[in-house]
């Protein structure tokens, strides 16, 4: 890939890029280029990782370019000032077109992120909003706006309801995507700039993939 193609947003103190599925935004166990690594060679600088997207996933990731900037951004982080709207397909609809979901988490030993109930210590309070914004024969589109950012949140909040992921076989999707992708997509973050304090919105396009190019959506 050619990263400088998925840059969506660049200045003095942050870069962001439209990261594919199935790269991993900082290094891993495996031998292979994070886009942590990739944005390093491209910004021909060290780089900070402000947030982090399952490596399945696809969208927005922001990197700071030094440290004040990181720490600003941390914090509208813990202040959950920060708004991030993600893109679901599911095969199974939910019940109700538009939701609040609660629902208390833990990660596993297999890296799985499990629900709870509030009792359990290691549990954490989960939150988002979800509404149905498009349909196909097969699946439907749905916008999931977090509140809590916890790990696997909306993978596991949304099989908790019967509606998991297409291709996340993690969380009960009965089949995988040949790429091994899942169809979870970091849409939009809004966040406040470091520097000038103006409300900046950053806007991830959808794949270029067949199922996700079926959904006209207005961006």
């Amino acid at each position: 890939m050619n990263i400088g193609d998925s840059v969506l947003y660049k200045n003095n103190q942050l870069i962001a890029f439209s990261k594919p599925a199935g790269l991993g935004v900082q290094p891993d166990k495996s031998s292979d280029k994070s886009l942590l690594d990739l944005a390093e060679i491209y910004c021909k600088s060290p780089l900070q990782v402000i947030h982090r997207l399952d490596r399945p996933a696809s969208g927005v990731v922001l990197f700071a370019k030094n440290k004040k900037a990181l720490a600003h951004l941390n914090q509208q982080f813990k202040n959950r000032s920060i708004e991030k709207v993600y893109l679901a397909v599911v095969k199974n609809p939910p019940e109700k077109p538009e939701g609040h979901l609660i629902h208390y988490l833990y990660k596993n030993t297999n890296n799985k992120a499990i629900i709870s109930d509030a009792s359990n210590s290691s549990a954490k309070k989960a939150e988002l909003n979800y509404k149905v914004i498009g349909k196909i024969d097969n699946y439907s589109l749905l916008e999931v706006q977090l509140i809590t950012g916890r790990f696997h949140q909306i993978r596991a909040q949304l099989a908790a309801i019967a509606c998991p992921i297409k291709g996340d076989v993690k969380y009960g999707f009965r089949r995988g995507n040949r790429d091994r992708s899942i169809h979870l997509h970091a849409w939009k973050m809004t966040f406040e700039h470091p520097v000038s304090g103006e409300k900046t919105q950053l806007v991830a396009p959808l794949p270029e993939e067949t199922v996700w190019q079926a959904f006209r959506i207005d961006e």
